[in-house]
Formats: C-alpha cells, structure tokens, sequence
C-alpha cells in the first residue's frame, strides 16, 4: 500500500465541507530561542481541535449510503472520537466510540456533546481495538480506525498540503508521531510536492514505540506507555502508517516530559496558543534543537488543543 499525492489531494476536496485551512503562524521569540525560522500549521484550530477530523471525514465520507445508515464506530482517547463524531453529525448517521476511563475530561464531554454514544475502557487491561471490532460485528457498523487505513492517513496528509501551500519554502518539516498517521500522510504529500524536504517525526522519550520501531527495521510494541501527551500513546505503529514512515523520514526525534510541558508552557505564554501537550512534541523537538544541523526553515505540526484545564494549570 502506498499513499500518494494525489490520494491526498482527493482527500482534500472530499473533507472540504467540514475541514478548516487552519493558519500558519511565525514566532519571533521561538525563532530566536531555537535558532531557526520555523512556520506553525495551527491544528488547534481545527474543527474538533484537532488534526483528526481531516482523516476521519475523509473515510467517513467515502462510506456508500448503505454503509452509512449502519452508522460507524471508532476507538480514541478523544482527538479522533470528537472527529469521527463531528463527521457522522454532519451526515446524520450514529457513532459508537470506544474511549479509555482516564481519557481527558474535556475529551470526552466534547465527544458526548457532538451525539456519539460512548463505551468506556480501561486502557491497561482491555484491548480497544478488540472491543471496537466486537462493536463494528455486532451493530454491523463501519469500523473509523484512529490511524491504520490508507483513507486516514491521506486525510491527515492534507495538513501538510496546505503548510507547504501557505509557508514560504521550506526544508525540513515536523511532525508528532503516536500511531502513524499524521506522520505517513504528512510526510507523503510533502515528498510527494516538494522531494527534497526533510521529514522527521518527534516522540515522547517515554511513548517511543515507533523511535525503537524505526532503528530496529520492523514493528515494536511496548508496555501502555506513561506521558502527559495522552494522544501519542499508541504501544506501536501501524502495519500501514509504518513502511510509509520507512520509505519518506529521515528520523524518529525523542522528547522529555519536561521538555513537552516547558514547550506547552511557552506556546501558551508567548504564542498566545493552547495546545495540548501532545500538540507541542513537534514544537519541543525543535525548540530543544533535537533537529540536525544546518535546518533552517522547518515546519511544524501543532496537532491540536484539546487540554483539560486543570492539567494546563498543573504545568
């Protein structure tokens, strides 16, 4: 399987009725602090806040009508539930979401609030696919996965269309990586615009499946992994979104917990944004100078701003 520019570019014409073209933004504070000047492709501002509702829409909206009217079920810990929500209101058809019991607060209020129907999990002991697939069977729904499927991923690719659209050119771009998704599809349309740009993926040091993944040649699992970023919490990339990462980036760049809430911290107090700590990995990555030497233009993914409160005080 292989995505390529023009499965994105379908894809941004089919997500249009319900994506935003989310801003890029500049920092001079940032650029200074990390010695680069670096472009911000905003999806905190995003329908849902986040990047996901550009994937979800996008195999959502490729259902036939009989596979609609049998509504669709999906499994997150929020970001992809509110997309997959979003995209079956804006149809009128059911959503079932599998989401864990410590999922973000904020999360699940907004995905109960767009009329999805929600089947709590715990995350340490259950299998949330294994309960999504029982759903799928058993309401003769169509399965919404949060990454592994080539309609998702060539609908988060779109975020990265636009960036290299609307910034100035670039030679590197960033991107956070839990399961795959937005990394393959991203790094797919940009090869695919511009070859010669550079693509890294940035991980939480403690959630660093796809890093151990990367070196090794083949997929890692690891343990339920502890991070603040409780959307990068995937225990493995996927058998899809993996080769992709092989064959368009150049490397896996790993993160602190302190280096993620620091990087939070200063997209909040001198870019004026929320962002979820998930959302400031790419930002961190750069910011911390885990990029090579002599990048100077590089872009990053700001994934999305869907942070409890209580936990944006606690940073």
């Amino acid at each position: 399987m292989s995505i390529t520019l023009d499965d994105v570019q379908q894809a941004r014409q089919r997500i249009a009725p319900v994506a935003h073209r989310t801003p890029v933004l500049t920092s001079r504070s940032f650029n200074e602090r990390a010695g680069v000047s670096a472009f911000f492709k905003c999806e905190n501002f995003q329908r849902g806040g986040a990047f996901k509702i550009r994937g979800a829409a996008n195999l959502i909206f490729s259902l036939s009508p009989e596979e609609r009217s049998r509504g669709v079920v999906a499994f997150s810990s929020g970001n992809h539930a509110q997309a997959t929500a979003i995209a079956a209101r804006h149809l009128g058809i059911p959503a079932t979401i599998v989401m864990p019991t410590d999922a973000p607060r904020s999360k699940l209020e907004a995905t109960r609030g767009y009329g999805a129907e929600i089947i709590l999990y715990d995350r340490l002991r259950e299998d949330r696919e294994a309960i999504g697939r029982r759903i799928s069977a058993e309401k003769g729904a169509a399965l919404v996965p949060p990454f592994d499927h080539p309609l998702i991923i060539a609908g988060q690719g779109t975020a990265a269309l636009e960036l290299l659209e609307d910034a100035p050119p670039l030679d590197a771009l960033v991107v956070c990586v839990g399961g795959g998704g937005l990394l393959s599809g991203c790094a797919a349309a940009a090869k695919g615009l511009q070859p010669s740009i550079r693509v890294f993926g940035a991980e939480p040091e403690q959630a660093n499946d796809t890093w151990q993944s990367f070196r090794a040649g083949r997929i890692v699992s690891i343990p339920p992994p502890d991070t603040i970023a409780d959307g990068l919490r995937p225990q493995a990339p996927g058998k899809h979104t993996f080769p992709l990462i092989q064959r368009f980036v150049e490397d896996i760049l790993l993160v602190s917990e302190e280096e993620i809430r620091e990087t939070t911290r200063y997209l909040m107090t001198r870019l004026k944004m929320v962002v979820e700590p998930s959302g400031a990995v790419a930002a961190a990555a750069v910011l911390y100078g885990k990029l090579p030497a002599g990048i100077r233009n590089p872009g990053i993914l700001v994934s999305g701003g869907n942070v409890d409160w209580e936990v944006l005080a606690g940073l």
